[in-house]
């Protein structure tokens, strides 16, 4: 265990249930507890943050799959398909990253959420089909799901990552004709393969704070228990508040890095 102040701690494990939860919703989770670390261990290196971040987030998004697999109906051959393709593109992210600027992919990423959010406020029955009554996926649109959703945003996750989750929601629930509900379902077993993924290279790398990561994983995994459990009960409707606000969120997390930091 790091040293830190019993404050520290606690806010650090407030800002590990709240990313749960956050992320058994919608995704963006990393948004709160990734910058909550950053703030807690001024002293430890960014792999090692990263890494505990990550150990972290893949018990959550576990418990979150585990709950949503329970109650809703997710095709989960199609979502482990998108899992491995999202594992191979994350991998290959993390080989490209040192070379990308994050100054220029920001701007981008900026302008994609902005868009996105307009489209969610403009089309308010984006999400809301139940699955029994959605329109059948052909075997391109689930070509395309694995292929470009799963290995593009896992490439996207790898190379820079935050709101991996998010979009995973959006284009879930645009190629996949899924519901809210559904398409996080989905995400969490997506999650769970490029976490996994990550977390066994930092771990390789010795770059996880094990002790602290199992402390704030507790916490974490209670958050998203709960997320999922609200996600369910209170459906797309519910879903789509927690994602606009998560969007405009990470648009101005974003602004702040490229402008203000």
């Amino acid at each position: 265990m790091p040293d830190i102040s019993l404050t520290t701690l606690f806010l650090l494990v407030l800002a590990a249930a709240a990313a749960g939860w956050i992320d058994a919703v919608v995704g963006g989770g990393g948004l709160l507890l990734l910058p909550a670390l950053l703030l807690g261990l001024p002293q430890a290196p960014a792999a090692h943050v990263l890494g505990t971040n990550k150990a972290v987030a893949i018990v959550g998004t576990t418990g979150a799959a585990v709950t949503f697999l329970r109650k809703a109906r997710v095709d989960v051959r199609t979502a482990a398909r998108i899992g491995l393709a999202a594992l191979a593109g994350s991998t290959a992210g993390a080989f490209f990253a040192a070379g990308i600027s994050s100054e220029v992919l920001r701007p981008v990423i900026m302008a994609v959420l902005l868009g996105v959010a307009a489209f969610v406020l403009l089309r308010p029955g984006f999400g809301a089909v139940p699955q029994e009554r959605r329109r059948a996926v052909t075997r391109a649109r689930t070509v395309f799901a694995i292929v470009v959703v799963g290995g593009g945003i896992g490439f996207y996750d790898g190379l820079f990552g935050p709101g991996t989750g998010t979009f995973l929601v959006l284009a879930l629930t645009a190629v996949l004709h899924l519901d809210l509900v559904t398409a996080s379902a989905t995400a969490k077993i997506v999650n769970v393969c490029t976490n996994a993924g990550a977390l066994a290279m930092f771990a390789f790398q010795g770059s996880v704070l094990w002790q602290l990561a199992a402390v704030l994983a507790v916490f974490n995994l209670l958050g998203a228990t709960v997320g999922a459990r609200m996600a369910l009960k209170r459906g797309s409707g519910f879903v789509r508040g927690v994602l606009l606000t998560v969007v405009l969120a990470l648009v101005a997390r974003l602004a702040f890095d490229q402008w203000a930091s």
